[in-house]
């Protein structure tokens, strides 16, 4: 017996020896963060970002507030998101539970109809019945960090989950106000146009005048006839483009098609100091850069485990139970039996199965630094396009202010001019469609801007806090 004590404890203190041979790399991010620059003119990088702000500070209207916090329980890919979450949590939780031994437990009857001419046979008149009631306990070393390599896989696979459920946020946040600002636009234009349709039905009436009056010929009554329908096409396509925003802001929102309540674009300020921070801070706030990089250290572990089962696997096994062949002896002390086994296996030939692994493993590894090499790269060009875009939006806007005010003076002196004989008609005509293409043009300028400032707090990663 205590022969049997002085083995298990042997065994018991070369598997704490072997456990110590680590051979598992520990990750460690690789210098991408060197590659993204804020290309920027008039905005220095600094400690601060306005990703650190909540959408609640960011976007103050309170029709759109309510919309985002719609769209943040209702959505669609929000939910789906969520789900992914759960299952990426429950393999989390297996891989914790790897390092603990399996045990199962089992009742069995097996009968045999023996040979009368076999050993057996003879010796139990050529049938056999016995009962057991056995428990089996498996356990392997982690000799290898295999173990542990899988642990920390499962680990990065559920934080990736998290990030991309933060993404998925960040994203749903930045096209609901996006799509809400282009409807205020729209509805803006949509004014514009119906302003423009009723100046146009009374230079109609005006025009006719004139034709009578011997001023003007048919000519100039059916251009003005012409541009009076210019508008009325405008507004229709105007309004499909509404349509067609409300559809696509209900989806967002996760409800059918209905019709958006909503304020107008005049009352859309966003008074919050546009900083960008340092580029390392893309690192902490970019969710899709989290979860490209918990892609990458999930891929490294996974090279961990393949490389792990070029070396032998140290494995306890044991069991024990009740065994009878009478039922009504089965829980008998004489029934008991128990059996334990230690196993080394060193895998040899195996139809080259681990290097394969290995080498995909490799592979799979090298694919996610390039995902998160170009995630980060590609992080850095949309915040300076985002800004690029705003400052260019901010001067744009004074610029086409000035063009409206002078095509729209124009076109009130060129119709004066023309009730009074000293302007032609081509001239009014020319001056109309300069000012309202100037007029609309002002409303996209001040969309690009409102959109812009949404772009650039999406790209660093603002929203999900």
């Amino acid at each position: 017996m205590n022969n049997k004590v002085a083995k298990i404890i042997f065994i018991s203190l070369m598997m704490i020896f072997l456990q110590a041979c680590f051979v598992a790399k520990e990750y460690k991010r690789p210098e991408v963060i060197n590659h993204a620059n804020f290309r920027t003119d008039n905005l220095p990088d600094d400690s601060l970002t306005i990703a650190n702000i909540s959408w609640r500070e960011m976007f103050t209207d309170s029709v759109l507030q309510k919309y985002i916090e719609k769209g943040l329980q209702n959505n669609i890919d929000i939910r789906i998101a969520l789900e992914q979450i759960s299952a990426a949590e429950a393999y989390f939780k297996q891989g914790k539970a790897s390092f603990f031994p399996t045990f199962g437990l089992g009742a069995n009857v097996t009968h045999q109809e023996l040979s009368n001419n076999s050993q057996f046979g003879a010796l139990f008149n050529g049938s056999l019945t016995q009962y057991d009631i056995t428990g089996n306990l498996s356990w392997e070393a982690d000799i290898w960090g295999k173990i542990r390599s899988g642990k920390r896989a499962f680990q990065a696979s559920y934080l990736q989950s998290v990030a991309a459920h933060k993404a998925v946020k960040t994203e749903l946040i930045s096209n609901i106000a996006s799509v809400y600002y282009q409807l205020l636009a729209f509805d803006e234009q949509l004014n514009i146009a119906q302003k423009t349709l009723f100046n146009r039905q009374g230079s109609l009436e005006t025009i006719k005048a004139l034709k009578e009056a011997g001023s003007v010929t048919e000519v100039g009554v059916k251009q003005t006839e012409a541009q009076m329908h210019s508008a009325r096409a405008l507004i229709t396509d105007i309004e499909l483009n509404i349509k067609l925003l409300e559809n696509t802001l209900s989806i967002l929102l996760g409800e059918a098609p209905k019709e958006i309540k909503r304020s107008i674009l005049a009352q859309q300020k966003i008074e919050i100091d546009l900083k960008t921070g340092y580029p390392v801070q893309l690192l902490r706030n970019r969710p899709d850069v989290i979860a490209a990089e918990f892609n990458l250290i999930n891929a490294f572990e996974l090279t961990n485990v393949a490389k792990s089962n070029f070396y032998p696997s140290l494995r306890l096994t044991a069991s024990g139970g009740l065994q009878s062949l009478e039922l009504d002896e089965l829980l008998s002390v004489n029934s008991l039996f128990a059996t334990i086994i230690g196993s080394l296996t060193q895998p040899i030939f195996n139809a080259r199965q681990i290097r394969t692994q290995y080498e995909v493993a490799l592979s799979q590894q090298e694919q996610a630094l390039l995902n998160f090499k170009w995630t980060v790269l590609n992080a850095s060009r949309e915040v300076s396009n985002a800004m690029y875009s705003y400052e260019t939006a901010v001067e744009r806007i004074d610029i086409k202010k000035l063009e409206f005010e002078a095509n729209d003076t124009a076109a009130q002196y060129s119709e004066e001019l023309l009730n009074y004989g000293f302007a032609n008609y081509l001239e009014v005509l020319t001056a109309r469609e300069n000012a309202l293409s100037s007029e609309l043009s002002l409303v996209n300028s001040e969309f690009t801007k409102l959109n812009s400032t949404v772009e650039l707090y999406r790209a660093l990663g603002g929203g999900w806090k």
